[in-house]
């Protein structure tokens, strides 16, 4: 009697009808004999009111069956109910594994809606798929390539995508880049210079955008094409120090004369600056690293303030060195952290911030800065 099939579309009242045909007691005997009012018993066998503990015990007794099977019986009926009226909770859930939505809905990349449908399929227009059961690919990989890109670095990088179409740039060459260096190189000595850098790489065919992280990502940049001669730079300001914006932006750069990402697989440089910052094994992340030092302080030059000047250190020193190469000082203090010749907490004064140089230069998403959502 505990293992009928009918307990999972059945409600527990069609039992009690059952057990009242079988003795011949009308429901308002059953109510007499478990001293309920008839109106319980009534909406019991209608289905109108769920099986209690008191109930179940009660109805056990008068039947001579547990007080458990009138409970599962119940059970079982309203989770048939559940599961057979709306599956939106475990859609929803995988939605929630495959992407950050809240954190979406709440930076402006995806459109809230209720219903679950309407939510999917955003969900893939973000992705780029015809629908969720198609995987969401990219030929990226983390700068540490022992871990598995996360959602949310999954979808930074589909913004960043989404964004560059709106940024406008001359096309893309070898040479181009050249000259955009130099150029470049011409910015490092001030920090206010750092809002010349957009326009600067947009002459040599490079769009560059600020987008903000999410949280937990850790992504400083990354380096995206949209075709052979235009490629992306996404930098995520993550940390704001002058240091940190050229180094970060040298070692993209570094990544597109390499065509990285477009002829070979691409990078999300992830802890490339700041104090968790360590030297990456991978042979394009090492060019990168040693490409984006050398460009901004030549690195013999540094070798030889080092050895003359270790380890009395000193601001003005620092400065007088950084004016001679014609530097930021800031730059070079970024170098003597990552190297470990300062303490992180050394010459903050000389960290200038630039965030709020480049952003009114820059396409930006994040710090208040919210583009349309692009499809």
């Amino acid at each position: 009697m505990t293992n009928r099939r009918a307990a999972e579309v059945f409600p527990p009242g069609e039992f009690i009808k059952e057990e009242l045909e079988a003795r011949n007691w009308s429901q308002i005997e059953l109510a007499e004999i478990i001293a309920r009012e008839p109106k319980v018993v009534s909406d019991l066998v209608t289905g109108k009111r769920s099986v209690t503990p008191e109930i179940a015990k009660a109805l056990g007794d008068a039947f001579g069956t547990s007080a458990q099977y009138w409970m599962n019986l119940d059970s079982l009926y309203q989770l048939g109910r559940a599961s057979d009226a709306d599956d939106a909770v475990a859609r929803r859930a995988s939605l929630y594994e495959l992407a950050p939505i809240k954190e979406m809905v709440k930076r402006h990349w995806l459109e809230w809606s209720d219903n679950i449908d309407v939510l999917e399929q955003r969900v893939a227009r973000f992705f780029g798929v015809k629908d969720l059961s198609a995987p969401v690919r990219l030929a990226y990989a983390p700068r540490k390539g022992t871990q598995a890109i996360t959602p949310s670095q999954k979808a930074w990088l589909f913004r960043a995508r989404h964004l560059a179409h709106a940024v406008k740039a001359s096309p893309f060459s070898a040479r181009s880049l050249n000259v955009g260096l130099r150029e470049l190189k011409a910015l490092l000595p001030t920090a206010q210079e750092v809002r010349r850098a957009p326009s600067i790489l947009a002459e040599a065919g490079i769009r560059l955008l600020i987008l903000q992280h999410l949280p937990g990502t850790r992504i400083d940049g990354v380096t995206l094409w949209l075709e052979s001669r235009a490629p992306v730079i996404a930098l995520s300001l993550r940390y704001d120090r002058i240091d940190a914006f050229w180094y970060t932006l040298a070692h993209e750069l570094a990544h597109v004369a390499r065509r990285d990402g477009l002829r070979r697989r691409g990078t999300l440089d992830t802890d490339i600056v700041g104090d968790a910052a360590e030297p990456a094994g991978d042979e394009a992340e090492q060019e990168a690293d040693e490409f984006a030092a050398g460009f901004l302080v030549d690195q013999s030059e540094l070798e030889d303030f080092i050895l003359r000047v270790r380890p009395l250190y000193g601001s003005q020193k620092v400065r007088n060195f950084a004016q001679r190469i014609g530097v930021h000082p800031g730059i070079v203090v970024g170098q003597l952290q990552f190297r470990g010749e300062v303490p992180w907490s050394a010459f903050r004064p000389m960290l200038e911030k630039v965030r709020h140089v480049v952003v009114p230069s820059a396409l930006t998403d994040g710090w208040g800065q919210v583009p349309p959502i692009l499809s």
